[in-house]
């Protein structure tokens, strides 16, 4: 079984791409994250030609995210229970749904801005709230994981350079203990690295020249309960996806599992 995150930075924009992709990798899920569309725009159509079905959280030009599954799709959950919101507003950034033997969550951890923004308090919040929805089902028997697109470097190691971060958001104490309390939960990162390169990163900005230089970060990951770690036959950045006109900032991660 085929599994994978992506944060594709509008799915419209990126819809052949996605497309293609789906066709010749094989992908049994996938997870979506910067929709970028509300529900009503979202391609269902397109993808039930590849056979994916689809539980979608999107209401509009930010966020929005997805669970995409040729393995059928059931107990949908938008949202995390006790949402917090931002500005009033509890924004789409997580869905969840049970696909074969496994259950994942699609999720898109707010960006916090800046360390004094409101965001950035926000953003701890929502962790918070994103580990007690899913400690139930990490402890469980079942394979469960939840992907996306984490908005936090996990170690000085998924940055490019760490001076480059200095006093910024991604790589705070506040921010790793936030992931370090989420793996708590019955969690770990499955993504081993090296992989065939010694920076595995999943986002490099479009600016600079980011990603020809590779100044990139690890922001993408798939976190497991020990079912689903154990069932880990391979994992990748797929890079090629980074390349070429039209691409998103993101590369997919893809995670293959002997379930």
């Amino acid at each position: 079984m085929r599994i994978a995150t992506w944060n594709v930075n509008s799915i419209t924009a990126r819809l052949p791409r996605l497309l293609a992709w789906l066709e010749t990798t094989g992908t049994d899920v996938l997870c979506i994250q910067e929709a970028k569309c509300s529900k009503e725009q979202f391609p269902f159509d397109e993808l039930r030609e590849l056979g994916y079905e689809a539980a979608v959280n999107a209401t509009g030009r930010w966020n929005g995210v997805a669970v995409l599954s040729k393995v059928g799709l059931a107990d949908v959950v938008e949202g995390l229970p006790g949402d917090p919101t931002y500005d009033g507003v509890a924004e789409p950034r997580a869905v969840s749904a049970t696909c074969g033997p496994v259950r994942v969550w699609s999720v898109y951890v707010p960006n916090g801005r800046e360390v004094e923004h409101p965001h950035y308090a926000y953003k701890l919040q929502w962790f918070e709230a994103l580990k007690a929805a899913v400690a139930g089902d990490a402890a469980g028997d079942r394979p469960f994981a939840v992907l996306g697109d984490y908005n936090v470097a996990p170690t000085d190691d998924d940055v490019y350079d760490t001076a480059a971060f200095e006093g910024a958001t991604h790589v705070t104490p506040a921010e790793r203990a936030a992931l370090a309390d989420l793996r708590g939960a019955g969690l770990t990162d499955v993504v081993p690295r090296p992989l065939k390169y010694d920076h595995p990163f999943t986002y490099w900005d479009y600016r600079q020249l980011c990603f020809p230089k590779n100044r990139g970060m690890r922001i993408d990951l798939v976190y497991g309960n020990e079912p689903f770690a154990k069932a880990v036959s391979d994992a990748y950045v797929d890079r090629e996806q980074r390349k070429g006109k039209g691409a998103s900032d993101h590369a997919p991660v893809v995670v293959d599992l002997d379930v």
